[in-house]
């Protein structure tokens, strides 16, 4: 057999199908932490959290600047107000005494029989029926020896449902009194029961009083409500809006809120970070140097943990001298920093410990690189995620503890106000006056929620598992 040696030529090396028709597939080079902001995108649940933990840090910083109102300011004439609209009050002055209706031609013997007395008529309003005071006049009725006054709040059933007992007149010739008692802008019934001094007949007239916000004259200067050359008697003035009304001593609850927000976010942001990076370098030197040092600052740790912190709170209170009416912020800090720390060192020193036998970390200790080079340059950067997700939990925990302590009395003592304090004054009017209540309730649970799905966010975007798998 002949043969003949074959020469390949460029032809046999063309491809067979042409560039342009092979299917790619490229993916831009992403860094870890922009790989987990995308992931972290993805979570709406994290994100809007994100939005509402931005929302309260606006609401706490520059909501005092827009909401001028002193939470510390009293209006004894607006407590327990509800949420309202803006109100408008009459400008009146300064209260003068009054002396009342006597009749001096009316018989001042009393009836011996009661049965026989009739009801007070032609009850009526002596001039207008404000919050200040609430003035009632009446008919004389014969045979009376005096008058009991009873208020309620609804329309009496009998003559066993008159409520509140105001007041007395001292004889049937005094046909007048004069309420001064917690006045609201609300509906009131008088009634009125004749007596012969001693026992009570068994008739009674009502009437019904709406008193209308009112307010002096001197103090609406003083609050800045009109200037100091007006002098309107009689006429209607804006009073400040409670958009979240009035606690019970008629405090703005929204500046309140404001104001417990600086100091509920300050000790739930400023502990978890102190004692967070504490935890950090007490549980990174642990971890990477290991040995005795390790096991001896582990037990430490372990000692820390078993430290009641309700005795520690009692003890930092009675050595910084807080007494009633003082602010607890300075021990309830320093509790929640000596003793919070522990949980954090023990999840950085495992942490730590699994980096540390890692092969790059070996290849760098051979290439020369010395301790604090691979504590900066590796050992940290890998454990960030691990710290962000612990301090993103531990300030929910904080806040929530801050919130405990204060409303069992041991945390943050009024008047200075925060989130805690202020659900223990609104459980006392939890029935009446439920709005005291719901709203500092309402933001402690927003934010220990909100502060969670963040956490867990987070927790899912910085895990390297899911950046393999995408």
């Amino acid at each position: 057999m002949n043969s003949e040696t074959y020469l390949p030529s460029a032809r046999d090396f063309e491809p067979t199908v042409s560039e342009s028709h092979v299917e790619q597939i490229s993916r831009p080079s992403l860094s870890y932490w922009e790989d987990a902001w995308l992931r972290l995108k993805k979570n709406t649940r994290a994100i809007i959290s994100l939005y509402i933990i931005i929302g309260l840090a606006f609401f706490t910083l520059l909501g005092p600047v827009l909401w001028q109102i002193d939470p510390a300011l009293q209006d004894l004439n607006q407590i327990s107000q509800s949420p309202s609209l803006p109100k408008k009050a009459i400008l009146i002055g300064p209260y003068q005494r009054w002396s009342g209706v006597i009749l001096d031609d009316f018989p001042a013997e009393p009836e011996e029989y009661l049965d026989t007395i009739p009801a007070p008529d032609n009850i009526r309003i002596h001039d207008v029926a404000t919050t200040q005071r609430v003035r009632l006049v009446w008919g004389p009725v014969e045979g009376a020896g005096g008058y009991n006054i009873y208020r309620n709040q609804r329309m009496p059933e009998g003559i066993n449902d008159l409520g509140l007992p105001l007041g007395s007149t001292l004889g049937g010739n005094e046909v007048s009194y004069e309420d001064r008692l917690n006045l609201e802008q609300r509906q009131y019934f008088y009634s009125l029961v004749p007596t012969d001094g001693f026992d009570e007949s068994d008739s009674y007239s009502t009437l019904e009083v709406t008193p209308q916000l009112a307010i002096t004259l001197d103090k609406a200067k003083n609050r800045g409500l009109i200037s100091e050359d007006s002098n309107d008697l009689g006429g209607k003035i804006s009073l400040e809006f409670h958009p979240m009304g009035t606690d019970y001593l008629g405090r703005d609850m929204l500046a309140r809120l404001m104001e417990g927000a600086r100091v509920s976010l300050f000790i739930g942001i400023v502990a978890p970070f102190l004692y967070v990076l504490f935890g950090i370098v007490y549980g990174g030197f642990a971890g990477y140097f290991g040995g005795k040092a390790d096991a001896m600052l582990m037990r430490f740790a372990d000692f820390v943990v078993a430290l009641p912190f309700l005795l520690f709170m009692i003890l930092f209170k009675i050595a910084f001298g807080i007494g009633p009416g003082e602010s607890g912020i300075l021990p309830m800090l320093l509790a929640l920093v000596l003793l919070g720390w522990p949980a954090t060192a023990r999840l950085v020193r495992g942490q730590v410990l699994q980096i540390r036998e890692e092969g790059f970390i070996e290849a760098a200790r051979l290439l020369g690189a010395k301790n604090h080079y691979l504590i900066i340059r590796h050992i940290i950067p890998n454990t960030m995620g691990v710290i962000l997700v612990t301090l993103t939990f531990a300030v929910p925990a904080a806040i929530f503890t801050e919130a405990f302590l204060s409303f069992i009395g041991m945390g943050v003592a009024p008047p200075t106000p925060s989130w805690g304090s202020m659900c223990n004054e609104g459980v006392k009017t939890m029935l009446s006056h439920p709005h005291e209540l719901i709203f500092p309730a309402t933001f402690i649970s927003i934010t220990v929620l909100a502060f969670n799905l963040l956490g867990d966010g987070l927790t899912e975007a910085l895990d390297s598992r899911m950046r393999s798998k995408e």
